[in-house]
């Protein structure tokens, strides 16, 4: 047994809860704040056998979407020779962000 832990944006968890619904995959999601772009997050928690972590991570790449969006650079120090961006800059935000853990003991009380 695996537990996983997705960060993904907020904008994706009905899309991902649903679809694990629909394949009975329980998770407990807490929201979460990112700390880059100060923008909603949900940390999901799943607990999965090892033969469907494949499924899985195949339900993550469908619903928890990579987007663009323009950032206005916050002004930092500036260093010697140091390039300060004028305008907006496009970044990637969204998809998700896993890690797999091993269980050694589960029990539910």
């Amino acid at each position: 047994m695996k537990l996983v832990i997705a960060v993904i944006s907020s904008r994706d968890t009905n899309a991902l809860l649903d679809a694990l619904n629909r394949e009975e995959i329980g998770a407990t999601l807490v929201n979460s704040k990112g700390g880059f772009l100060r923008e909603g997050n949900a940390t999901v928690f799943i607990g999965v056998d090892d033969e469907r972590l494949n499924r899985l991570f195949n339900i993550l790449q469908q619903t928890c979407r990579t987007r663009t969006r323009l950032m206005s650079p916050s002004i930092p120090a500036i260093e010697s020779g140091e390039y300060l961006p004028t305008g907006p800059v496009e970044v990637d935000v969204g998809g998700a962000t896993v890690f797999v853990l091993p269980v050694e003991r589960y029990e539910r009380i």
